[in-house]
């Protein structure tokens, strides 16, 4: 099965390690997937994290796609309770306006973050609610209308897709005919309902002619299995941390090899990896091989959290070596036949082209 293979970045910050670095990271990243054939790349947005630096997403894919040619580059995705419509949208115009046709705007419902934090970030109680996100969308999306006096949002919309870890964001996705990205890397068990519901509720709109899921993968690839298990613990001991209320930088392998796990603490290790694309060439590939059929995702996003960054770009360097992807073609992606068409009609045209 050929899918087109992208790229999530959280821009781990590591042990022993900055935030300075890990956003210098990220633009290397980014750099050596372009070239290895990736089709897009997102980066996330998570607050007060110390392990992530992710966390002004809009500035940070202004970056990346500065220091990029070909990728899309998008958000994986904004957590709209955090932050007013409005905003985003001049953010997510301003970015399409800049690079035309290579924005995508993936919208999330969770905090990313904690109560908290979510003060900090003024965020108001009353947004708090699930049952405002649907409103939100409509809200934010109304603002890249050609009638909008939102500028540069207006005539700017870059493709919205949503992102979600259950049926709630699923089903909505499908019912305003809008692509569909699932966590699969965190939220596993329920991939396939997920998916199901999604494609069910599926109701075709301008942007979409049928159903388009993606599913985000943790992938760990080395030239053995034992290597790609070595490399992916830090991760595993990282998500416990996280999980126990005790978040940090990525640890070391050092760290890692040296952290008393309880037998409970095991269990959760062995669950979280289970989850996990994880080995050498040939178990990488039977493994994602067999994920693909199970789910039938049309597109494949790849999250790769390592200790070593060079350890990193080898990963991504044996996964597009199995698929081929520097010759793979993105034509099952939803924008490609749009961008492609605008293109060809006006040189250079905006994103509210590639939704006609």
């Amino acid at each position: 099965m050929s899918v087109p293979f992208s790229v999530l970045d959280l821009s781990p910050v590591v042990s022993g390690s900055t935030s300075a670095q890990a956003l210098r990271n990220t633009l290397d990243l980014a750099r050596h997937t372009e070239g290895l054939g990736f089709h897009r790349y997102w980066l996330a947005e998570h607050h007060a994290m110390p392990g992530i630096a992710s966390s002004a997403t809009a500035v940070l894919i202004g970056q990346v796609a500065a220091a990029t040619s070909r990728l899309r580059v998008g958000s994986g995705g904004i957590m709209l309770p955090n932050h007013a419509p409005m905003v985003v949208a001049e953010q997510f115009g301003t970015l399409e306006a800049l690079h035309p046709g290579r924005i995508d705007l993936g919208l999330g419902r969770a905090p990313g973050t904690d109560q908290a934090t979510a003060r900090a970030l003024r965020r108001s109680p009353d947004a708090l609610s699930v049952d405002d996100f649907p409103e939100q969308v409509h809200e934010l999306r109304a603002y890249f209308g050609a009638t909008s006096t939102v500028t540069p949002a207006a005539g700017n919309e870059p493709p919205v897709w949503l992102l979600g870890s259950s049926g709630y964001s699923a089903r909505l996705a499908g019912l305003l005919g809008l692509p569909f990205a699932f966590a699969h890397h965190f939220s596993s068990e329920n991939t396939l309902p997920a998916l199901a519901l999604y494609r069910e509720s599926f109701r075709p709109s301008a942007e979409l002619e049928r159903p388009y899921a993606m599913i985000a993968v943790s992938v760990t690839a080395a030239e053995t299995d034992e290597r790609a298990r070595e490399l992916a613990a830090p991760q595993a001991l990282s998500f416990l941390r996280l999980r126990q209320g005790r978040p940090g930088p990525l640890p070391s392998p050092e760290e890692t090899a040296a952290y008393p796990y309880t037998p409970m603490e095991r269990e959760i290790i062995e669950s979280r990896l289970a989850g996990q694309v994880m080995g050498g060439p040939e178990t990488v590939r039977r493994q994602m091989d067999a994920l693909l059929q199970r789910t039938e995702a049309d597109e494949v996003m790849v999250v790769t959290s390592v200790y070593d960054h060079g350890d990193r770009l080898r990963s991504y360097d044996l996964l597009a070596g199995l698929y081929d992807l520097g010759s793979a073609s993105t034509e099952a992606a939803p924008e490609t036949a749009a961008v492609e068409t605008a293109a060809e009609a006006a040189g250079v045209e905006t994103a509210a082209a590639t939704r006609a």
